[in-house]
């Protein structure tokens, strides 16, 4: 190949194109060209998110990661998504980092948002959700698989043999004894079975089912009665409340009250003269002379009574008559 002009013009042509691929591709390819507009997201960790990577929604590429900076004031990573202008996204969508595969590339995930809220206008800060850190993943995951291997560990080998010696010993000392105990649960079982046995006629004899019946129904007839004896006594107790038949009157009229105060009145008078000495039946009680003749009344009485005793019947009669005529 001869040095000449048109050769190095050539080779200078092709290295300038060269440039420009490259550069156009630094940019975000050819969508650094297309119209479209700008929305941002800030998140705790990106996960290696970096510029040129994809923005999908519902799994549909709708524009490019087309810067990654760090937001010092609050802390978090701010992403700015250049969006084709095609691509609704609303302003309550919600932006995640997410990747293809455990290999594959991150991108940003937004979702449709609420169907009512308004469309994201340029430069709208999007709310973001993170996700789990894959390293903190694949940590847990290791984690339970060393749990695991331990525990495989722990099973195997002696340590089997010596959780199983002891009951495989007794086992073998008590064949007998358990074979019998086998035995005698399984002839009980066939006996309950069978309707044989307290427990089984209690499972399957209807004479119990039918006793419970009747004494349920029994039971409930009692409590009707109970409720329409109750029935009976609200009744009888608001016509009281209200003054009706002869327990109302009593409890409600003044006049029994006025008449019974009247009446009590009356008696603690009469027992206060009695007490006092006043009238016939306070005289019979309190005076002293009265007692004394009804006293000697009674003593000439039984002197009377002695001497008719000493007298004969004849002698009784004369007297009586001599007395009478």
């Amino acid at each position: 190949m001869r040095n000449t002009l048109e050769t190095r013009l050539g080779l200078f042509v092709a290295l300038a194109v060269l440039a420009a691929v490259l550069i156009v591709e630094t940019l975000g390819g050819v969508d650094f060209f297309k119209r479209g507009y700008r929305l941002h997201a800030e998140f705790n960790n990106i996960q290696d998110l970096k510029p040129g990577d994809r923005v999908k929604m519902a799994g549909v590429e709708i524009g490019k990661i087309e810067d990654v900076s760090l937001d010092e004031t609050n802390n978090k990573v701010k992403v700015t998504m250049k969006l084709r202008d095609k691509a609704i996204v609303r302003t309550d969508s919600t932006a995640t980092v997410k990747f293809t595969g455990l290999m594959g590339q991150n991108f940003v995930s937004l979702d449709f948002g609420t169907p009512g809220a308004p469309r994201a206008t340029a430069d709208t800060m999007l709310p973001s959700r993170e996700q789990p850190d894959l390293s903190v993943v694949m940590e847990k995951i290791d984690n339970v698989a060393s749990g695991v291997q331990k525990l495989t560990e722990s099973f195997t080998g002696f340590s089997v043999d010596k959780l199983l010696g002891p009951l495989t010993d007794f086992v073998r000392v008590n064949k007998d004894p358990l074979t019998m105990t086998i035995s005698n649960m399984e002839a009980v079982s066939q006996q309950i079975a069978s309707g044989k046995g307290t427990v089984g006629r209690l499972l399957y004899d209807d004479t119990l089912y039918n006793t419970a019946l009747n004494t349920v129904t029994r039971l409930q007839d009692t409590a009707a009665q109970a409720n329409v004896t109750l029935s009976d006594a609200r009744s009888i107790i608001d016509q009281a409340k209200a003054g009706k038949g002869t327990l109302g009157k009593l409890l409600t009229d003044d006049k029994l009250y006025n008449e019974t105060t009247a009446v009590m009145s009356n008696a603690r008078q009469v027992l206060e003269k009695v007490n006092q000495g006043q009238g016939t039946v306070g005289k019979l009680i309190n005076d002293q002379e009265f007692y004394k003749n009804a006293k000697l009344t009674f003593q000439k009485l039984d002197k009377a009574t002695e001497g008719l005793e000493d007298q004969g019947p004849l002698s009784v009669l004369g007297i009586v008559v001599n007395n009478l005529f």
